[in-house]
């Protein structure tokens, strides 16, 4: 039997940042994955090169039950403490669209990183590690038996399990079957930044033009005083859309409820027709649409939605239509395209300031199995590195 202070369940981003902060404090750490290698999500992110943290994180940008839970963890841990660290560590970064920091290189340079700092602070990474089961004995210790391995016992376990999203890499329900069975909630989970699949009459109307992206401003169309609107690009694909923008509205889409969009933001297509001696015929209409869209789109909304007249009013209502063009998605494309979970456990039953569990002593859950998620581009990232941070320096 084997004994030690802090076990962490996954080594993934969250996982490793609790392992750092835990083993700087002196705590015999840990790290338990059943993957054959620390970090695998981390290595496919950001196409290869780590999207690892976002200048413009705020608590604003993530969706939970809880709106003000990921608060505390955030204002500890910040964009700023990342690349100190980062850059103590000379990975070269480079700055994308709308605050998004990337390795020039390649994802390798950050689990790299997480694990000299990991060796660096004594913490003990185990991969290959099947965890059977986790139980709570009488004195507060937690004992974990280990597929042909003796048991684990621990004084503190953090749970860094992840989400359900991109199974292929190893994605199991483990951490919120844990979380149920000491007693948590699990807030209802589902695919988020995902692509979502069109209906077969959409698919037969559009899906031919798959690959053409356009700037489009995409929200919901669910009464909120919040209601989030993403401006990015949408991406036609051969089942439905992608893109930026429908990977940040999919986090917030209810099924059977429509999207809006804004096909044009900013810009009204359809003056050139209404000048003085304008022409007003299918071919004008095209013409002006192809000042926005890319000509084969332009031509097909011209072919779908060109006015029965071509009077002011219909006119009028034509723009209306290009700047709130209503659609509703049969589905999404699942977890298997999915690159987060939304739900998980349910924060009321967290503190906030550590991730401690408020009816467990000493178990913790940070990261991806919480009910906090991030939008696109890094900001799932620092919540991890964040929530990591809390649980590390406590446990």
């Amino acid at each position: 039997m084997q004994s030690t202070d802090v076990a962490i369940l996954g080594a993934g981003a969250a996982g490793l940042m609790a392992a750092i902060e835990s083993g700087r404090r002196g705590r015999r750490t840990v790290v338990l994955d059943h993957a054959e290698k620390a970090g695998k999500k981390i290595l496919i992110s950001g196409g290869g090169r780590c999207n690892f943290t976002n200048l413009n994180c705020r608590p604003e940008n993530f969706l939970s039950a809880n709106p003000h839970f990921a608060k505390s963890a955030l204002a500890r841990f910040t964009p700023t403490d990342m690349i100190a660290m980062v850059e103590r560590h000379k990975i070269s970064y480079h700055e994308k669209t709308l605050g998004q920091l990337f390795c020039d290189r390649s994802s390798h340079d950050i689990v790299t990183m997480l694990e000299r700092e990991c060796t660096e602070a004594n913490v003990a990474l185990r991969t290959n590690a099947q965890i059977l089961s986790v139980d709570h004995e009488p004195t507060g210790i937690f004992r974990l038996k280990l597929k042909n391995s003796p048991d684990l016992l621990a004084e503190s376990i953090i749970v860094a399990t992840g989400g359900l999203s991109i199974p292929k890499m190893g994605a199991t329900s483990f951490g919120y079957r844990l979380a149920e069975r000491f007693g948590h909630r699990i807030v209802p989970c589902r695919p988020g930044l995902v692509p979502l699949t069109f209906t077969p009459e959409d698919r037969d109307l559009w899906c031919d033009l798959s690959g053409l992206s356009t700037e489009v401003v995409a929200t919901t169309t669910a009464k909120s005083r919040t209601k989030p609107a993403f401006r990015e690009k949408l991406l036609i694909t051969h089942r439905g859309i992608s893109g930026p923008a429908t990977l940040q509205i999919s986090s917030y889409w209810t099924p059977g409820e429509p999207l809006e969009l804004d096909l044009a933001p900013g810009t009204k297509v359809l003056d050139p027709l209404r000048e003085q001696n304008a022409r007003r015929d299918p071919a004008a209409l095209a013409q002006a649409l192809r000042t926005i869209f890319p000509a084969r789109l332009a031509d097909r909304w011209t072919q779908i939605n060109q006015p029965d007249d071509w009077t002011n009013p219909s006119l009028a209502a034509l723009e209306q239509k290009i700047h709130s063009w209503r659609i509703t998605p049969a589905g999404t494309e699942g977890y298997t395209k999915a690159e987060v979970t939304v739900g998980g456990v349910d924060t009321d039953q967290l503190d906030a300031r550590t991730l401690e569990s408020r009816l467990v002593p000493n178990l913790y859950f940070i990261g991806e199995v919480i009910d906090v998620t991030g939008w696109l581009g890094g900001y799932n990232f620092q919540w991890a590195w964040a929530s990591g941070v809390s649980a590390g320096q406590s446990a």
